[in-house]
């Protein structure tokens, strides 16, 4: 249904945003580049940081948390829709009873699911460095509204009607990378000059990042309801772009 009508009921759609995601998960998630993307460049940029500096390991720990979030949740996304055009299976899921935004918010939630879980990592190194978590709660609603915001963000960059995943992988990184570095993850936000301010602002990684920093280090550059406002209002943007996108460009990958 490449119009996006939401079928018989918005229950139905549900349940089938659900098996979508299900498949996603069985098929998708033992591939290379997620993997790669996903568990092991967060890794590598942990230690690439921690190596010859005298820094805060709470510190460190937010700032792997940030990065492993924002890497896991999205390393999948943009790479589901080509393989599906690859593999002539996107044919039979759009002529199927389910609306394009039911397609696309189960590839999110695959994608969501698998940057929440991994968000673990860090936070079992933490407790190995015997980091206290002072807002547990906190924490984990940023962990979840930051995993759901960034697998949003990936949907759009799968929006592309191509059938070659690497084609993807390089607009994805070309995204990704900018946003990085620009979020406070390697340079507290304080510390950034007047334009490093300002363009940290404009990155929906920088407010999990100061969420994660006032969960583990009980401090934070952004008032904390601005940190959620943002991250929910980047959410919504992110979606309601994905799919408007994508109902536009589905036709072209038939």
């Amino acid at each position: 249904m490449l119009d996006g009508s939401p079928g018989k009921s918005v229950l139905e759609q549900l349940r089938r945003s659900f098996a979508i995601c299900k498949k996603d998960i069985r098929i998708y998630y033992a591939k290379g580049p997620v993997l790669i993307f996903g568990v092991l460049m967060p890794l590598f940029l942990f230690a690439a940081f921690l190596i010859g500096r005298d820094v805060d390991p709470r510190f460190l720990v937010s700032s792997l948390m940030s990065m492993t979030i924002f890497f896991s949740a999205t390393a999948v996304v943009p790479t589901i829709m080509p393989w599906e055009s690859q593999a002539r299976t996107l044919e039979r899921l759009v002529s199927s009873p389910v609306s394009v935004t039911a397609l696309i918010l189960g590839d999110i939630l695959a994608s969501f699911l698998f940057g929440a879980f991994l968000s673990l990592v860090p936070i079992l190194i933490g407790l190995a460095m015997r980091i206290v978590v002072i807002s547990p709660i906190l924490l984990f609603g940023g962990v979840m509204l930051a995993s759901f915001c960034y697998s949003s963000l990936a949907a759009i960059l799968s929006t592309r009607p191509t059938d070659i995943p690497s084609n993807v992988m390089m607009i994805s990184t070309f995204v990704k990378f900018p946003l990085l570095f620009i979020s406070g993850v390697f340079i507290p936000i304080e510390n950034l000059p007047r334009w490093g301010k300002i363009a940290a602002s404009l990155s929906p990684l920088t407010y999990f990042t100061d969420l994660s920093r006032h969960s583990i280090e009980g401090r934070s550059y952004f008032p904390l309801l601005l940190d959620f406002l943002s991250l929910t209002a980047f959410t919504i943007f992110f979606f309601a772009a994905a799919v408007k996108l994508h109902e536009k460009n589905m036709p072209k990958r038939l």
